[in-house]
């Protein structure tokens, strides 16, 4: 009997929350999407959700707010509903549970979505509240610039490469001159 590892080894397939299934995105949630950009499972919450993707809007943040029912087994699902709502609805998607937050977007990087993720989990169902703390914090700028940080780090490494050139040939010339010494020293 041989074993086989490859199943250890296949990448799980996206999935929807457990309370969610396909013909809900596309019956329920898009449609519901259309007008004001925000789709309430729970039936809670919709006029202030609207009110912060019109408050996105103003900013040029173009968010879209799908808030579902409880938690799903994984928090990955509500990522990877915002990614099935995402291929339609252009701009960033906010997926919201009772405690989790999944995103998608086009315009902003995974990790400034899930920077913002961070203050958004654990509101107990206030879904107006995980949604307001997401917005601030993605508008919020970066207090750290990655690019800052990569840009010291490539001179500091450049540096130090040539200095340890400039010490190997300083040694090396060094060492040449006094084999010449000891040579000639030998001959005499």
């Amino acid at each position: 009997m041989t074993v086989s590892h490859t199943s250890v080894f296949t990448p799980m397939a996206a999935g929807l929350p457990p309370n969610v299934t396909e013909d809900m995105v596309t019956d329920t949630i898009l449609p519901d999407l259309a007008d004001d950009r925000v789709a309430t499972l729970t039936g809670k919450d919709e006029p202030e959700l609207a009110a912060i993707v019109a408050a996105a809007g103003e900013r040029n943040i173009p968010l879209s707010i799908v808030v579902v029912p409880g938690n799903p087994g994984h928090d990955s699902n509500l990522r990877d509903l915002a990614t099935e709502v995402g291929k339609t609805q252009h701009g960033t998607v906010l997926v919201l549970s009772d405690d989790w937050v999944g995103t998608y977007s086009d315009s902003i990087s995974r990790v400034r979505l899930e920077w913002a993720e961070d203050v958004s989990k654990s509101t107990q169902g206030h879904s107006a509240v995980a949604a307001q703390r997401f917005l601030d914090k993605v508008e919020q700028p970066e207090a750290v610039s990655w690019t800052t940080i990569a840009s010291v780090l490539v001179v500091g490494t450049v540096a130090a490469v040539g200095g340890l050139y400039w010490v190997k040939v300083r040694r090396a010339k060094r060492e040449a001159a006094d084999g010449v010494r000891v040579g000639a020293d030998v001959r005499s």
